[in-house]
């Protein structure tokens, strides 16, 4: 990973289908990674769309707290233009990142409840 380099990558969701979606390293170095994401696709809900390009972004800090430790946050912002069908998903959003985070830290993600029912 390079800093101000763009990758694209393809996600798939069992309700939204494909969409593609760019990360920018905003910055790499062995202690830090900072990169944003945006959909450059139209992002579709049950086939209907829901956040045009460029109307989901977020961007996420990778911190080296200590050899073993790492610190992780990120924020996630939707178009003012987004569908109505987005509105009431935050157990789907939180139940999301903590399944990163799962799996970042090597969690077994079978072993636990949904963080958000």
């Amino acid at each position: 990973m390079v800093e101000g380099k763009s990758l694209y990558f393809q996600q798939e969701d069992n309700l939204s289908g494909k969409a593609v979606y760019r990360m920018r390293i905003q910055s790499a170095s062995p202690d830090r990674l900072v990169f944003d994401t945006e959909n450059v696709d139209v992002v579709r809900y049950l086939g209907m769309p829901i956040y045009r390009p460029g109307g989901m972004q977020s961007i996420t800090f990778l911190d080296r707290e200590s050899q073993d430790v790492w610190r992780y946050y990120s924020l996630t912002r939707a178009s003012k233009n987004a569908s109505l069908l987005t509105a009431g998903r935050e157990a789907s959003s939180v139940n999301r990142a903590v399944a990163f985070y799962r799996y970042l830290a090597d969690i077994p993600t079978d072993k636990e409840p949904p963080a958000s029912p």
